[in-house]
């Protein structure tokens, strides 16, 4: 069978081709399309076929499209594709034209196709591991080669190395992480690290987030590799008022940044101490880890090469070296700094001269840092917080999930009405029975099918009632006509 062309292009790969003509062979793309999460928050229901094949079809549809934007194809030729009686894949598209019109799956496909487009110039095809891997490596590789200018830029360097960090470890660009996690790994504040995502790594074009955590699952993110427009670091925001003239020149004064453009750190370094507690906020902070890891990557360096290859300010380089030369974690040599031979691991290492001995107070371990800077324990504490609030969260989420109904049952005359509560949010104490029971009032037994809900308000259905919400309106607003009837 012949693989579908596009016109004035070379054929389509040969998956993308059996998508095309075949369409969803091996369910590839029916993860999560027939099935949902149940009203309990923990089970899988299964959803209506209608909306099962709806979704599966999109999903095939999305594929498609992205092949062809891929292939440098146009909006016209994905179209041809979908709408041809023989081809399997395009079946969704031909069935909204059916149910609601040509106008509407024309207007259909071109939304598919826009949202393809955008995400297609945003990434590049990985045809194996080993090519993740590759590209990991060279976005790692761009990372360290980046000038991170200021704080503000230091601590996106910390976040995006945390999700280089999860990238690696799923296999490829796209992976899962949630605040609370990426937080923790990169050693900052929820705050802190939110606006980061809004004012550095979203705008620059380092890092998109594709859906937004729901519940138990986190974000999905991925780390924009090879995209068109080139990754640049934020640029220092100045005061509107200055009291620093710029360079003159006729006076041939500097014309480039004083950081330059030549930065060069080790970011593995960074990720292995960017979480301990003594590179906090009021710890050595984000410019010691950089400085750390630039004179790891080249051990020797001046204060000139040192600002370059850190991009950090001559100033703050001198007030952080000293501070790392007071912990015994760096030496000086004339005119060059080297680490200490063990000052990875915290380990301070006092010179030999009498002078720098007294000016020199060696650390021990990073534990004994954080304890000198009062920063000991506030990775402990942010992820007990962390851990408050999931469980906070999920208690909310399983209380939302009972909220199901908002009326009562009882028995009148043998036969069972649907009671509305005499608030929707609240139900009368008489009515509560032990074990989370609903007590009839006029019988004075517990129902069986009905119970209170675990904030003491709402009552629940039983999970084997699966109606929807109009369903369930239309049964409350039938039972309201009953019960009056009746009165």
């Amino acid at each position: 069978m012949p693989y579908p062309t596009l016109q004035g292009l070379a054929s389509l790969p040969k998956p993308a081709a059996d998508l095309v003509l075949l369409g969803d062979l091996t369910g590839r793309y029916a993860a999560g399309s027939y099935s949902r999460l149940g009203h309990d928050g923990r089970t899988v229901t299964l959803r209506g076929n209608r909306q099962g094949i709806s979704e599966h079809g999109h999903r095939i549809t999305a594929a498609i499209a992205c092949h062809v934007a891929r292939a440098g194809g146009s909006v016209e030729q994905l179209t041809r594709l979908l709408l041809h009686p023989d081809h399997e894949g395009g079946r969704h598209a031909r069935d909204i034209a059916l149910r609601s019109g040509q106008a509407r799956a024309l207007d259909y496909i071109h939304r598919v196709w826009a949202s393809a487009v955008q995400t297609v110039s945003a990434t590049v095809p990985v045809d194996s591991r080993d090519h993740a891997y590759e590209l990991l490596a060279a976005l790692r590789d761009q990372i360290e080669t980046t000038p991170w200018r200021g704080e503000r830029g230091r601590t996106a360097l910390r976040v995006l190395r945390a999700h280089l960090t999860f990238a690696e470890t799923a296999g490829g660009p796209l992976h899962h992480a949630s605040e609370r996690q990426t937080a923790e790994e990169a050693g900052i504040s929820r705050t802190t690290l939110r606006a980061t995502y809004e004012t550095v790594l979203k705008p620059y074009g380092w890092l998109r987030r594709l859906r937004a955590g729901r519940g138990r699952e986190g974000s999905t993110w991925y780390l924009a590799l090879g995209t068109p427009r080139q990754h640049v670091a934020p640029p220092v925001l100045s005061r509107s008022r200055t009291t620093q003239y710029p360079p003159d020149p006729a006076l041939e004064e500097w014309t480039t940044p004083e950081t330059g453009n030549a930065p060069d750190i080790d970011s593995t370094v960074l990720a292995r101490l960017m979480a301990h507690d003594a590179f906090a906020h009021h710890g050595l902070g984000s410019t010691a880890l950089v400085i750390i890891s630039a004179l790891h990557a080249r051990p020797t360096q001046t204060i000139t090469d040192l600002i370059a290859s850190s991009s950090v300010s001559r100033a703050t380089a001198y007030r952080t070296l000293r501070r790392l030369a007071h912990h015994g974690l760096v030496h000086h040599h004339g005119e060059t700094w080297t680490l200490t031979p063990r000052a990875l691991h915290g380990i301070g290492h006092s010179p030999t001269s009498d002078k720098a001995t007294t000016d020199t107070q060696p650390a021990q371990s990073w534990d004994e840092i954080a304890l000198r800077h009062g920063t000991a324990g506030t990775a402990a504490r942010r992820k007990a917080l962390h851990a408050a609030e999931r469980t906070l969260y999920r208690k909310a989420l399983e209380r939302l999930a009972e909220h199901r109904s908002r009326a009562v049952v009882i028995v009148r005359d043998g036969c069972q009405v649907l009671v509305p509560s005499v608030r929707p949010d609240e139900v009368p104490a008489a009515w509560h029975a032990p074990g989370g029971r609903v007590l009839d009032p006029v019988t004075g037994r517990s129902s069986t099918e009905w119970r209170v809900a675990t904030d003491g308000r709402l009552i629940l259905i039983t999970p084997a009632d699966q109606r929807t919400y109009d369903e369930l309106a239309a049964a409350h607003t039938q039972a309201l006509s009953e019960w009056e009837s009746a009165s």
